[in-house]
């Protein structure tokens, strides 16, 4: 089998980074399951202008066979499911909304049914949280996730790298996404220290 990973869209900003991520994980032959809120349906359409989500919208038509799109509400989808075998699931960009929904262990949409199989699972659940500033009300919801095994990325990039473009940074938060997952890729995003 082929790497598997479950990516879940929620509706905080960072759709860039979202395509950015899918291609990395379709280039280095990766099969994504993804899911996508309302909420972050509307943010792929208030940021990218993508109004219908698939392989040509997200720009992965080239490799569309491994872009399995699941909608939302099918609570019942494979994703859902503990016997979906599965290498991670990453929640890019993570809203505090839905932080708080797997922090209670409320499963009301596809997104969380399959972050809380995840965790159940003890499989690598990572949450791309980007909210800030964050409430007291947020950190201890991030602490109850990290407890039960879940992964906090917060999307905030570091300048180490020099970055020349908005590009650079999209692909620094891209490669420690890629590398929590362990798919290999080219992205600039290691120290080297200092001469």
């Amino acid at each position: 089998m082929s790497k598997r990973i479950v990516v879940g869209v929620t509706g905080a900003s960072g759709a860039p980074y979202l395509t950015r991520f899918i291609r990395v994980l379709v280039d280095a032959g990766v099969e994504v399951h993804l899911t996508v809120s309302t909420l972050g349906k509307r943010l792929l359409a208030e940021e990218l202008g993508v109004s219908k989500v698939d392989a040509t919208t997200l720009g992965i038509s080239d490799q569309s066979a491994l872009l399995v799109v699941h909608n939302n509400n099918d609570l019942g989808a494979t994703i859902a499911s503990g016997t979906f075998l599965h290498d991670g699931m990453v929640v890019l960009p993570c809203s505090s909304n839905t932080l708080g929904a797997i922090a209670s262990g409320i499963t009301t949409s596809l997104v969380q049914r399959a972050a809380a199989v995840t965790l159940k699972e003890r499989r690598t659940l990572i949450l791309a949280h980007r909210e800030s500033p964050i409430s007291l009300i947020d950190l201890r919801n991030l602490t109850t996730v990290a407890e039960a095994g879940g992964v906090i990325v917060p999307l905030s990039p570091g300048f180490y790298m020099k970055p020349e473009s908005l590009g650079d940074v999209i692909d620094f938060m891209v490669g420690k996404l890629a590398d929590m997952v362990g798919v290999e890729h080219s992205l600039p995003v290691r120290w080297c220290g200092t001469a």
